[in-house]
């Protein structure tokens, strides 16, 4: 992914029309970016946004969370939008946490709720 901001969204199931109009809000901001998504995700980022550059990685639990710790890990990942459903559990947990914890080691900045997210694209908007 050379030149150029990016940003790696990833929603679990129960937060992915939260993400959708999320980044249907923010497209005037997420245009200048180029955004890495775990499969659905980004399939559903490009249904709410159709004009945003997104790539779209494998599903979360089959290794899209893998392939964005690894881009995270290559320093070519800037910043971390991840809705997160604290309700439900998640059978590919250990991904998610391993995530998590790779973007705090590489002091990614990393929203894990709306109105953190929406902090977050201020500060890059500015």
């Amino acid at each position: 992914m050379a030149g150029g901001k990016c940003l790696a969204l990833i929603a679990h199931d129960q937060k992915k029309d939260d993400m959708a109009e999320f980044a249907r809000r923010n497209r005037e901001t997420f245009s200048k970016w180029k955004i890495v998504a775990t499969g659905t995700t980004g399939g559903r980022v490009l249904e709410a946004a159709p004009d945003l550059d997104v790539t779209r990685l494998k599903s979360g639990p089959l290794g899209g969370d893998q392939q964005i710790r690894a881009l995270i890990a290559t320093g070519e990942v800037d910043a971390l939008i991840f809705f997160v459903d604290p309700l439900t559990p998640m059978p590919h947990d250990v991904d998610v946490k391993a995530l998590m914890r790779l973007a705090i080691v590489y002091d990614i900045p990393m929203a894990l709720n709306e109105a953190t997210a929406d902090k977050l694209i201020a500060t890059l908007h500015a």
